[in-house]
Order: structure tokens, then C-alpha cells, then sequence
């Protein structure tokens, strides 16, 4: 049996980890995810990752999601981009002096992964919504927990819906299959201030209550494809 979940509504690609990522029509997917996501990250002089969080492989480094981050037409090396919107000519000298710190660089991912968990994150609009609604005065995009596919859900879909869709395995775009694991366990980052979504520590207060602080769903790639926006993602 199988069943059309919903419809993509974007798509999003993070070319350095933890900074602002870029809006896709399109994207390929391989084994490590969409091509290119995370492939940069800030790395500093312990080999640890710019991020949100401290963590074992992570370093807390306020600040990166006033950047952002885009690939180039034809090129291989993401630009990085300064809070106004300017692109960074040498990134390792501007993260130095933008982030007060000397042993930093844009490093790209070796012999350890850049990212969290897995590789591809789905949140819905239903979810989205329920948490719009939940905190009003709080401006709320999908922006704040940085999934790679906004899946546009039926009209009366319930929040976390998510969920359900665990160990099950999906179909999109033009060959693509992915298992869903699980879901994501969120920090302090959904709270963090970016461009022109403010900082809010009800962000994460509202899902830690609501949902044991897990928000979206979380997926491996079992057969590389493209997908787009508009593409129906089927589960099965």
C-alpha cells in the first residue's frame, strides 16, 4: 500500500553547516544527502565544528546564522555570505575577525561527517503550522530547524505527523528512495537569531513541552535520484 503524504514545497540546501542555507528548485540526492549540504563547515583549531551546540564534535559559534551560504553556478566551493548580504572574498580571514577567534577555517568534511544525524530532514506544514499557532507573537519559519524538504501536507493533517512515517520507506522525484528513522532532538539553535527571525527561547520551550524536544523526521538514502519542488513524496 502506499500513500502520497504530501507535496514538496521547498527545498533547501546548507553549503557550511550551521550558517543560513539556499533555496532550491531543484536538487540531486546521492548517498550523503542533497550534493554538496554541509560539505563546508567553520572548523576551529581542536577539529571540532561550528554549530549551535557543544558537543563532542561541535563548538558553540554564535553568530554563523546571521551568514549564509550558496554554491555558484558551476562552481564546486560555496561563497559565503555576509549579514548584509554581501559575498566573503577570503572566508577564513572574514570568519576569523567576524568570530573573534584565530584558529578557525572553512574546512571541507573529511573523515568525520558534518552533520548531526542523518543526512535528509522532512518537515511538514502541518507541524509547521502548529507551531506558528502556539506562539503567535513569535515570528516562525522553517527556517529555525534547517530541514532540507518543506513537505506541503492535506488540508486537516495533524502536527508531528511525522512521526508516523518511521521505519517506512518513501519514493520522490525522479528515482529517490529514503527510510525514515527518526526524529530529531532539537537545541538551543531553534531559538537563535537569523536575518530577520529574532531570537525566542519559547521556540524550543514549545516543542520540549509539546514533543519531548523532537521536531521533524530524519531519513537515510537508499537509492540516490533528483527531486523538485512540486514532486510528490509517496510513502510505503
Amino acid at each position: 500500500m502506499t500513500d502520497i503524504v504530501g507535496v514538496i514545497e521547498r527545498l533547501w540546501r546548507y553549503p557550511i553547516k550551521s550558517t543560513g542555507g539556499e533555496r532550491l528548485r531543484g536538487a540531486e540526492v546521492d548517498g550523503r544527502g542533497l550534493v554538496g549540504d554541509r560539505l563546508y563547515a567553520v572548523r576551529d583549531g581542536e577539529g571540532r565544528f561550528g554549530s549551535g551546540k557543544n558537543t563532542r564534535r561541535f563548538r558553540r559559534m554564535d553568530g554563523l546564522l546571521h551568514l549564509s551560504s550558496r554554491y555558484p553556478e558551476g562552481s564546486g566551493r560555496p561563497e559565503l555570505i555576509d549579514p548584509q548580504g554581501r559575498p566573503v572574498a577570503d572566508p577564513t580571514a572574514y570568519l576569523r575577525t567576524y568570530l573573534g577567534r584565530d584558529d578557525v577555517e572553512l574546512a571541507r568534511e573529511g573523515g568525520i561527517s558534518h552533520f548531526d544525524q542523518l543526512p535528509l530532514s522532512v518537515l511538514t506544514t502541518a507541524t509547521l503550522d502548529w507551531i506558528r499557532a502556539e506562539i503567535p507573537g513569535v515570528p516562525v519559519d522553517e527556517r529555525r530547524f534547517r530541514p532540507n524538504v518543506l513537505l506541503r501536507t492535506p488540508p486537516g493533517t495533524p502536527p508531528f505527523v511525522e512521526d508516523e512515517w518511521a521505519g517506512r520507506t518513501a519514493h520522490a522525484g525522479d528515482g529517490l528512495c529514503v527510510e525514515f528513522v527518526r526524529s530529531s532532538e532539537r537545541c538551543v539553535m531553534t531559538n537563535q537569531a537569523q536575518r530577520d527571525l529574532p531570537h525566542s527561547p519559547l521556540v524550543l520551550k514549545t516543542i520540549a513541552r509539546a514533543h519531548d524536544n523532537r521536531l521533524d523526521m530524519l531519513a537515510g538514502i537508499l537509492t540516490p535520484g533528483t527531486v523538485r519542488v512540486g514532486d510528490p513524496l509517496v510513502l510505503e
